[in-house]
């Protein structure tokens, strides 16, 4: 039998379950912002400028150098785009040009710029969103993995992610298959 229910009601109900199966502390607002982000992903499939071909470094500085509402859009998208793919797609960064630490890294950055504006509504939310990137990355990967049929993961990979990112779920993969982290490589920055 199947339900019927909204794209927000389903993305709330796995945002909701991947931060408490995470001990992802966030506010009401941040937590629905992120659900709207995933529906509004799942809807528009491209966000405006999401295919763009400028880098986000690229965009993220001529957003920086806009002003007012442009400023606002810029950055926004620039971090609703980095949080998506950093964590709906992190698998994909393997081989890349770029990192996954690249999309963190950008997308915080272009969070905490918004958070500034204190006139906005959104400017909690922005900050709480810099400050936790990577928990937020971590729900997102969640997610992903709950929506899709993925195979077993490669345990390589996902160690390469934890050393990279220091990422608690990452790290907590790890020990679930077996694999228990060690502190003292990552902080010696393995080559």
């Amino acid at each position: 039998m199947f339900r019927r229910e909204s794209a927000v009601e389903y993305f709330k109900e796995l945002v909701d379950g991947a931060m408490e199966h995470q001990h992802v502390d966030a506010t009401e607002l941040t937590a629905f912002y992120v659900v709207q982000l995933l529906a509004g992903f799942m809807q528009q499939p491209a966000i405006d400028g999401a295919h763009e071909d400028a880098p986000l470094a690229i965009r993220l500085a001529r957003a920086l150098e806009s002003g007012g509402v442009r400023q606002r859009a810029g950055l926004k998208q620039v971090g609703d785009v980095s949080l998506f793919m950093s964590g709906f797609f992190s698998d994909s960064f393997r081989r890349k040009l770029v990192d996954l630490d690249y999309y963190v890294t950008i997308g915080g950055y272009a969070y905490n710029a918004l958070s500034r504006v204190e006139s906005d509504t959104f400017s909690t939310v922005f900050a709480e969103l810099g400050e936790k990137f990577v928990a937020f990355v971590d729900v997102l990967a969640e997610v992903s993995e709950r929506t899709s049929c993925v195979s077993n993961a490669d345990l390589l990979r996902l160690y390469e992610k934890w050393l990279k990112t220091g990422s608690p779920r990452s790290g907590q993969l790890l020990v679930e298959r077996g694999v228990v982290p060690n502190m003292s490589i990552r902080s010696t920055g393995v080559q």
